[in-house]
């Protein structure tokens, strides 16, 4: 009899485990930054209370961030779509000389991305490597390119991610953004 309720409290208890780890949290921190309609925002202030699906992008990029972001958008069509909401999307440029608010508001619509729940932000240098760094991105410039017309092309080697932050900010899960699974991350959105 012991034995069956021993192991009872086992499985009970392994049953209740949290279904995702906490990899990283944004506790105590906060960041100020400027969203693509020229906005001061807080960072993650602004989305207390939220799920975070959350990408490091700049937009000169010609492979990674497009897909990256591509990706976003299918994450937050097939939410609607299932009809799970209090989910927010934040793109964290990690370029803020180039990606000014106006910058990132010409990249979002041109890809016409739903902002009514996706924010893209940009701020002070220092700021957004502080932030980056916090979540392990990886961000150094490489080669650039100059056409004779003096028209520059810069590059940066960076890490291709889209993270998953919960409701009280703890980060729970990294992705591979330019393939991920989007049924993978929508599941677990739903776990939390």
């Amino acid at each position: 009899m012991k034995l069956r309720y021993h192991l009872f409290v086992i499985i009970l208890f392994w049953g209740c485990k949290e279904r995702l780890p906490v990899v990283d949290d944004f506790k105590n921190l906060s960041y100020k930054l400027t969203n693509q309609n020229n906005q001061e925002i807080i960072f993650p202030d602004f989305v207390k209370g939220k799920i975070v699906v959350m990408n490091f992008i700049f937009t000169n990029c010609p492979d990674i961030c497009p897909l990256s972001s591509n990706n976003m958008r299918l994450i937050q069509e097939k939410l609607k779509r299932e009809k799970v909401d209090n989910v927010q999307f934040v793109s964290l440029s990690f370029d803020p000389e180039n990606d000014t608010p106006e910058v990132l508001r010409k990249f979002a619509d041109i890809r016409n991305l739903d902002l009514s729940n996706w924010t893209f932000l940009t701020g002070d240098k220092f700021v957004t490597n502080a932030i980056i760094k916090k979540v392990g991105v990886m961000a150094v410039t490489s080669d650039s390119t100059i056409f004779k017309s003096g028209r520059k092309i810069y590059y940066y080697i960076h890490t291709d991610r889209i993270q998953l932050i919960d409701i009280e900010g703890k980060i729970r899960k990294n992705y591979k953004g330019s393939t991920i699974n989007v049924d993978e991350i929508v599941a677990d959105i739903k776990k939390l």
